[in-house]
């Protein structure tokens, strides 16, 4: 399976084209490394860097093991039922979430869950870490300062009304912004208002989160933070 790290990383590389081209995601497909075409197309569930028990209190261990033994295997197992059903044969996750259009409600609802949450694992850490000042600086220069960019980041979080999630991604320019999807779209997608290079992700999703919060969605954006990996963060703007 092809990993989000390495894509994203190369696909980092295709931003320094967006003054040639005029947009990031005109790149992807340059982007991304080669593929052995004879391969069929198939999700596959990260292993995690880290115990079920490792993200408590802020996470605690039965949402995680639920969380991700069911809710993420679940997904899994949609989508490769789907890509055998619907004969899809795009070369990677990416093509398929960009050509998402021309697929299945199930497609599209398991693709973007199975890659959704392989995304949010590598955006978890057990130990606390803190921003680069790379990352500081491009932060502070987009929304004015750490505490803004939180503070914007909760409100599409908690403004977003059921189920879906709160991205940083850099927009088709190249440009740092916030934004928010429905269920399990994401901004790869050909479907979703706003498209971009996923860059951090939170899963506000109840099952995220209910055991422990209840309907306290706010806290848990809260606390979250705590355990937000932030070298990924770098490496995914670097």
């Amino acid at each position: 399976m092809q990993t989000r790290r390495n894509f994203l990383h190369n696909t980092a590389k295709a931003t320094l084209a967006v003054a040639v081209s005029g947009s990031v995601l005109t790149n992807l497909a340059q982007a991304e490394p080669a593929r052995n075409q004879a391969a069929p197309l198939s999700f596959s569930q990260i292993k995690l860097p880290y115990a079920y028990s490792d993200l408590e209190p802020n996470i605690d261990a039965i949402t995680m093991e639920i969380h991700y033994t069911k809710h993420h295997a679940a997904y899994i197992k949609a989508i490769n039922e789907a890509i055998v059903a619907e004969n899809i044969s795009e070369s990677s996750e990416e093509q398929l979430l960009a050509n998402i259009s021309k697929y299945s409600a199930k497609a599209r609802n398991n693709a973007g869950g199975a890659w959704n949450h392989n995304f949010f694992w590598e955006n978890l850490s057990a130990k606390q870490t803190g921003p680069s000042e790379k990352t500081m600086q491009l932060i502070t220069s987009s929304f004015g300062s750490m505490e803004k960019f939180k503070e914007q980041f909760a409100t599409a979080a908690t403004s977003r009304f059921g189920s879906g999630w709160a991205w940083l991604i850099l927009d088709e320019s190249g440009k740092l912004k916030i934004t928010s999807t429905a269920n399990q779209d994401n901004p790869l997608m050909d479907v979703v208002d706003q498209r971009g290079i996923p860059v951090l992700a939170l899963d506000v999703w109840e099952h995220a989160y209910y055991l422990h919060y209840q309907n306290k969605r706010a806290d848990y954006i809260k606390n979250w933070w705590n355990v937000v990996n932030w070298k990924i963060v770098h490496e995914r703007l670097a």
